[in-house]
C-alpha cells in the first residue's frame, strides 16, 4: 500500500493518464499498469475527479448525439428549402397564369363592350316585352271604368237575388275590390312559378306557353257582359295575373340574358318601358268617350287578347337563350347558331367564352334549388338586395297612384273629368321618363338612378302629405297635390320603377337565377296584393296622412341602397357574384373592405 506522499504524487497522474494516452497505449503491460493504478484506492478528491471525468464521458455522448441529430434536422432543412423553392416558382407559374388569365378577360370584356343592338336583336326584345306590356295595362286597365263595373255588378246581382239597393251597391264594391285584388294573387303564383318553369321548360317555350293563359284569361273577361257573370270577370282577372306573373318572372331573365353587356342596363330598362305604354294604353282607351262606358268596358278588358296572340306568333321566331342552351342544357351548337342570329356576326368567341367562366364558377357550387338558395350563406346577400328591390318598388307608394289615381286627384279637389285627365298624365309621364332613363342606365348606372329616385318619392310623397293637409285652406294647393303626384311619378320612373326587375336577374349566375326571380317576383306581387287591398282602409284611416307611411318606407329603402346595393354597371355576371364572395370573404375573416369595392357599394 501507498503511502500518503505516494498517493499525493500519484495523483496527477492518475488524472492526466487517460487523457494523454493514446487508446493503443492502454493495451499490454502499460495499459495493465494504468489499469491498475486507475483501480486504486485513492482519496475522496480523486473519487471526486473520476466522477466528473464519467460526467464528461456521459456529456461528449450527449453532445455526440445532438451533433447527428442537427446534421439530420440540416438536412430536413435542407429539403424544405427545395421544396419552398418549388412552390415559389408553381406561385410564380400561377402568378403568370392568372395574370394572363386577367388580361384575356380584360380583352374579351373589351370585345363584349364593343358589342351593338342589332335588328334582330331588337326584334326579340320587342317580341318579349309584349308580355310586360301586358302586366302594365292589366294593372291600369282596371282603374278608370271603376264606376262602370260596379254598376255593371249590381245590375248582375240584382237580377239573381234582387235586394235593396244600397246592400247591393255595398256589395258590388267588395266584388270589384276582390277583381282588383284576385290579379295580384294570381301573379304570385304566376311570378313564384316561373324560375321551375323557366329550367323545365327554357325561357322561350314558357313565355309561349304562358300565351295560351293569356288568351283565356282575355276571352273570360271579355265575355263576361253577355251572361252577366261577374264570376267570370274574377276568374279571368286571376288567370290575366296569373299570366302577367310569369311574364314579369320570364321577360326580364330572357332580356338580361340575350343583351350584350354594354346594353343590358338600357334593354333591361325596356322591361319597364313595356310596362309604362301598357299603362298609359290602358287610361287613354279608358276614357269614357272610347271605351270606359258601359257599352265597351268589356272590350277594354278583353282587347289584351290581341297583345297575347301577336306575342305567341313573333315570339315563335326567336331564339331560345344563348346562356340557358349552353350553361343549363349544354348545347353549345345551339347556343353559338343563336348568338349569331342576335350579334348577326360569326364573332360570338367573347360571348361563348364570358358563359363558359360563368359555367365554370357554377360548377363550383352545387345546383341551386329554392330551399338551396336561401339556405345558402354566399347567395344570402344577393337574395336580402333583390327582395329588398322589390319591395322598394311595390312600397314606395306608386300602387296606390296606379290604382286608385282619379280617387286621389278627386280628393285633392279636381272634378271627375279632370281627375281622369290627370291619370292618364301620369302615363305619359312614365313612359316619357323611361325612354329617357334608357340611355342613362349605361352611363349613370343602376345605383345611382334608383337613390336619386327614392330620393325625389320621399321628398314628393312630404309635399303629397302637405297639400291634402292644407288644400281646404289654400285653394292653390289643389294644384301643387297635382303636380307633387307627377313628380312623384317621374322620379319612380327614373329608378324604382325599372331597375327591380333588371337588378335582381344581374346579381345571380345562371344557376341560381331562376330561383332567386321566382322569390323575387312573389315578393313583388305580395306587396302588390297588400297595397291593392289595404291602401282602401289605410286612405279611410289616415286621410290626408294617407302617404306618411310610403315616406318613411322610402328613407328606409335609400338607406339600404346607399349602404348594401352594389353597381352592377358595365359588370359581367362572373364579376358581379365574385363582389359578394368578397364580401362574404371578408366578413368571414374580418378584413376591411377595399377602395374599389367601397367606391363600388358603401358598406
Amino acid at each position: 500500500m501507498l503511502t500518503g506522499t505516494a498517493s499525493t504524487m500519484m495523483q496527477p497522474l492518475v488524472t492526466l493518464a487517460p487523457m494523454v494516452l493514446h487508446p493503443q497505449m492502454t493495451q499490454g503491460p502499460v495499459g495493465h499498469c494504468v489499469s491498475a493504478l486507475m483501480e486504486m484506492p485513492t482519496c475522496p478528491a480523486l473519487c471526486e475527479l473520476r466522477a466528473q471525468i464519467q460526467e464528461l464521458s456521459r456529456s461528449v455522448e450527449t453532445c455526440t448525439r445532438e451533433v447527428v441529430d442537427v446534421r439530420r434536422e440540416v438536412g430536413t432543412l435542407r429539403h424544405e428549402v427545395s421544396s419552398v423553392q418549388g412552390v415559389k416558382d408553381d406561385l410564380d407559374d400561377i402568378r403568370e397564369n392568372i395574370e394572363r388569365l386577367e388580361e384575356q378577360t380584360r380583352k374579351r370584356k373589351l370585345r363584349l363592350l364593343e358589342q351593338g343592338l342589332t335588328c334582330f336583336l331588337a326584334y326579340s326584345i320587342f317580341s318579349a316585352v309584349l308580355g310586360m306590356f301586358q302586366f302594365g295595362y292589366n294593372t291600369g286597365v282596371i282603374n278608370a271604368p271603376q264606376s262602370v263595373i260596379e254598376d255593371f255588378i249590381v245590375e248582375a246581382y240584382t237580377k239573381r237575388y234582387g235586394g235593396i239597393k244600397e246592400e247591393v251597391r255595398n256589395r258590388a264594391t267588395v266584388i270589384y275590390a276582390i277583381a282588383v285584388a284576385i290579379f295580384a294573387v294570381g301573379g304570385m303564383i304566376g311570378g313564384f312559378g316561373g324560375g321551375i318553369l323557366a329550367n323545365k321548360l327554357g325561357r322561350k317555350r314558357g313565355l309561349l306557353l304562358n300565351n295560351l293563359m293569356g288568351i283565356a284569361g282575355a276571352c273570360l273577361m271579355g265575355f263576361c257582359k253577355y251572361p252577366n257573370s261577374y264570376e267570370m270577370l274574377i276568374i279571368g282577372r286571376f288567370i290575366i295575373g296569373f299570366y302577367c306573373g310569369l311574364n314579369t318572372s320570364l321577360v326580364p331573365m330572357y332580356i338580361s340574358e340575350i343583351a350584350p353587356l354594354t346594353l343590358r342596363g338600357g334593354l333591361g330598362t325596356v322591361n319597364q318601358l313595356g310596362v309604362t305604354i301598357g299603362l298609359l294604353v290602358s287610361q287613354v282607351l279608358g276614357i269614357q268617350q272610347l271605351l270606359g262606358n258601359p257599352e265597351g268596358w268589356h272590350l277594354l278588358l278583353g282587347i289584351t287578347l290581341c297583345p297575347a296572340i301577336l306575342q305567341l306568333v313573333l315570339f315563335s321566331f326567336c331564339p331560345e337563350s344563348p346562356r340557358h342552351l349552353l350553361i343549363t342544357k349544354n348545347r353549345e351548337e345551339e347556343a353559338r347558331k343563336a348568338l349569331r342570329r342576335l350579334r348577326a356576326s360569326h364573332h360570338i368567341e367573347a360571348d361563348i367564352e364570358e358563359m363558359k367562366a360563368e359555367e365554370r364558377a357554377e360548377q363550383a357550387e352545387a345546383r341551386t334549388t329554392l330551399c338551396q338558395l336561401i339556405r345558402t350563406t354566399s347567395l344570402r346577400n344577393p337574395l336580402v338586395i333583390a327582395i329588398v328591390m322589390q319591395l322598394s318598388q311595390q312600397l314606395s307608394g306608386i300602387n296606390a297612384v296606379f290604382y286608385y289615381s282619379t280617387v286621389l286627384f278627386k280628393n285633392a279637389g279636381l272634378s271627375e273629368e279632370a281627375a281622369k285627365y290627370a291619370t292618364t298624365g301620369i302615363g305619359v309621364i312614365m313612359v316619357t321618363m323611361t325612354l329617357i332613363s334608357i340611355p342613362l342606365m349605361d352611363k349613370a348606372g343602376r345605383r345611382t338612378l334608383h337613390l336619386w329616385g327614392l330620393g325625389g318619392m320621399f321628398i314628393f310623397s312630404i309635399f303629397i302629405t302637405i297639400s291634402l293637409l292644407v288644400k281646404e285652406l289654400i285653394q292653390w294647393v289643389t294644384y301643387l297635390s297635382v303636380v307633387s303626384v307627377l313628380l312623384f311619378v317621374v322620379f319612380f320612373a327614373v329608378g324604382p320603377g325599372s331597375i327591380p326587375w333588371m337588378i335582381t336577374a344581374e346579381l345571380f349566375s345562371q344557376g341560381p337565377r331562376p330561383a332567386a326571380m321566382s322569390l323575387a317576383v312573389l315578393v313583388n306581387w305580395m306587396a302588390n296584393f297588400l297595397v291593392g287591398i289595404g291602401f282602401p282602409a289605410l286612405n279611410a284611416g289616415l286621410s290626408s296622412y294617407v302617404f306618411l307611411p310610403f315616406s318613411i318606407l322610402l328613407a328606409f329603402f335609400w338607406v339600404f341602397t346607399y349602404r348594401k346595393v352594389p353597381e352592377t354597371r358595365n359588370k359581367t355576371f362572373e364579376e358581379i357574384a365574385a363582389i359578394f364572395k368578397s364580401r362574404e370573404d371578408r366578413k368571414i375573416f374580418g378584413d376591411k373592405p377595399s377602395g374599389s369595392d367601397t367606391e363600388e357599394s358603401p358598406m
